[in-house]
């Protein structure tokens, strides 16, 4: 029986579609199967654990919770076919994601609500819960948006997550767990080619010759308007001699090598229009190049 549970409540048997193999897709000695390396499928910060398996009134628990701010960004694990599933009360607003390889990805619990309060006026549309402009049978890229995190169905009021699964081939559900350790995290979801800024403000922790790295607490990137907060991630990136620096009360001016910031200031960085790429967009060392910052 491959049928999808979601979270929250428990009380959840989804799309149950035939045969006798829940306990198969539990069994901890089936082999891993073989799936491309995934994008982390939440934008931004989350926290999860390996619940898979976990006890529910309805049955063991498919997938795992990422539990993340309401409204983060969802993305396509890997390229595929997008299908919309609007019709469970207990799944709330659903999406199939059919990957390139065969594997079925669930994302269940997606937004139903129109401010930031829990309000549940929206409703499973593009732009709510789906991507803005998005269409059920759309074909994605691996990375890029496809809904927004939320509460909808039986996780109202509790907590924003997303519930997601992995199906290989279809068919039962296995942990996601190791795959979204070993996932592609994004630090932005704009396509190659496409030119990007990013505004982030953190704290400086090294300093070196052409280089800064600082832990991040927010961000925000251009031209998408994707937003980040409590971030905590560390970057490397690169500060030529050309960049401009500046203090809340002085004009900017020509960096000197003198006035680099050093370990422990606040700063906020502009990156400065700069192309996609998938370094970038992973935010690896040295993919980011600064233009100007403002020491805070």
């Amino acid at each position: 029986m491959n049928c999808h549970r979601t979270t929250a409540r428990g009380v959840l048997l989804l799309l149950c579609i035939c045969g006798a193999a829940v306990a198969a897709a539990f069994a901890s000695a089936a082999p891993a199967a073989k799936l491309p390396q995934l994008v982390f499928p939440v934008l931004g910060p989350v926290t999860y654990t390996n619940d898979f398996g976990d006890a529910r009134a309805g049955g063991g628990h498919q997938g795992n919770d990422l539990m993340a701010p309401k409204r983060s960004l969802a993305l396509a694990a890997e390229g595929g076919t997008v299908k919309f599933w609007t019709t469970s009360a207990q799944a709330g607003c659903m999406l199939y994601l059919y990957g390139d390889s065969g594997t079925t990805y669930l994302y269940i619990h997606l937004n139903n609500d129109l401010t930031t309060g829990n309000d549940n006026r929206g409703s499973c549309v593009a732009g709510t819960a789906y991507a803005p402009g998005m269409k059920s049978g759309d074909r994605v890229s691996a990375g890029q948006p496809v809904g927004f995190v939320g509460d909808s169905g039986d996780a109202n009021g509790i907590a924003s997550h997303l519930h997601f699964e992995v199906h290989p081939k279809g068919g039962a559900a296995v942990s996601p767990y190791p795959y979204l350790r070993k996932a592609q995290r994004l630090l932005f979801s704009e396509p190659d080619g496409k030119s990007f800024s990013l505004v982030l403000e953190g704290v400086v922790t090294a300093v070196d010759a052409g280089t800064l790295t600082l832990t991040v607490d927010t961000l925000k990137e251009w031209p998408s308007h994707q937003k980040a907060t409590k971030l905590g991630r560390t970057l490397l990136v690169t500060l030529p001699a050309t960049a401009l620096i500046s203090t809340s009360t002085a004009a900017y001016a020509r960096t000197p090598p003198a006035t680099v910031p050093m370990p422990g200031a606040k700063l906020r960085v502009w990156t400065g229009p700069q192309p996609t790429t998938a370094d970038a967009r992973m935010g690896l060392d040295g993919a980011i190049s600064v233009s100007k910052l403002l020491l805070l």
